[in-house]
């Protein structure tokens, strides 16, 4: 008997277990549903600014990936689930399996009074390009960036890439040779910003700041953003471009389900990227809230290994011999600014930080290209 799978999502972690599937699998049906056949290389936006990459160069079709893998591709959004998960419900019409795999991301908190007037990086190529068309408009002024999380989930924030963008403008004003008529300003509500990354990451990102010039606004709720400035309850300073990323929260179509959810609005994960009380339902990425250490974080990297360990087991289900297989839980990431980039790493025994050396910038873009390799 050939069993149906469908993966809901064609990011990082709907993409990454399509590869688990298939090489554990040659058999199995996978059905992926997504709007497009395509994959949008999100962590290259931060390079989008300085013409470092470009819409087409972060725009993977996915068209002969599929072929080569097998897989069914179904243009739709999805709209709801029924019978526990047995059917999908789409634009484009009902779709039944034998098992289901939601990795269909995040989507960020919008509810801050004002947050119309900043720009949210993370939310893909065309934020980016607006961010490159307004610096290239800009004479001067203040330029502020900041990021804040899911007050009810900690863990559910992205706030590396915006490390990446200010250090990228930053360097990329000097290289334009106009810096000195900008003003820089790194505000969160945290005291410490980038903690999960640990606290040497810390220090060093924010003594970076202070040997570029960067002012902080630190430790201070946010209250609303205005056109012109950013309001929080320790006060306010002016902003003639805010690029802001809020705290994550689950995608809008969960609430048409009864799916488990986490506090913060996420599907709920056991270890082995199961839904409880959801037979052959399991979650991978952003959408899903896991157990583990508040530090782990909402990357591509812990996607894939979450991808792994669902398709482990999701198969081993089908066979009829549970697997139980679990993820690690691992941080990788390369703050990059232009031409030099610091590695940070850590994991449940280890932080490390290695400080800036263009060695670091060069791998994250030989990473680039290794990893669309795979889909190109």
């Amino acid at each position: 008997m050939t069993h149906s799978i469908t993966v809901l999502g064609a990011g990082f972690a709907g993409l990454s277990t399509v590869h688990a599937l298939r090489r554990r699998d040659p058999r199995v049906q996978i059905t992926l549903v997504a709007p497009r056949p395509e994959l949008h290389y999100l962590p290259g936006i931060i390079w989008i600014p300085s013409g470092l990459r470009t819409r087409e160069q972060l725009v993977v079709s996915l068209d002969r990936y599929f072929d080569r893998m097998r897989v069914q591709f179904r243009a739709a959004e999805v709209t709801g689930l029924r019978e526990g998960g047995r059917v999908v419900e789409t634009t484009a019409g009902d779709l039944a399996n034998d098992a289901l795999v939601i990795a269909t991301g995040g989507r960020f908190i919008k509810k801050l009074p004002g947050i119309e007037h900043a720009i949210t990086p993370c939310e893909g190529i065309a934020a980016a390009e607006r961010i490159r068309d307004r610096l290239r408009e800009m004479q001067g002024g203040t330029i502020a960036l900041g990021f804040a999380g899911n007050p009810n989930e900690p863990s559910a924030m992205r706030g590396g890439p915006m490390f990446e963008f200010l250090f990228g403008i930053d360097a990329q004003l000097r290289r334009e040779g106009r810096r000195e008529r900008f003003e820089l300003v790194f505000f969160s509500p945290a005291a410490e910003p980038g903690n999960r990354l640990g606290p040497k990451a810390v220090r060093h990102l924010l003594a970076e700041m202070n040997r570029r010039g960067i002012r902080t606004h630190l430790g201070h709720k946010l209250k609303r953003f205005d056109a012109d400035r950013v309001v929080t309850e320790g006060g306010e300073f002016p902003a003639d471009l805010i690029l802001f990323m809020p705290g994550m929260t689950g995608n809008a179509w969960f609430d048409a389900t009864d799916l488990p959810r986490s506090p913060g609005g996420l599907v709920q994960a056991d270890a082995h990227c199961r839904v409880p009380g959801r037979e052959r339902v399991y979650v991978v990425g952003d959408s899903g809230s896991f157990p583990g250490p508040d530090w782990m974080p909402k990357q591509a990297h812990m996607a894939d290994l979450q991808a792994a360990a669902a398709a482990a087991n999701l198969l081993g289900d089908l066979s009829g011999r549970p697997a139980n297989e679990t993820f690690k839980v691992e941080l990788v990431c390369i703050v990059d600014a232009i031409d030099h980039g610091t590695l940070v790493f850590r994991d449940v025994r280890r932080n490390v930080l290695l400080p800036s050396a263009r060695a670091f910038h060069w791998a994250k873009r030989a990473f680039e290209w290794n990893y669309l390799r795979r889909y190109r």
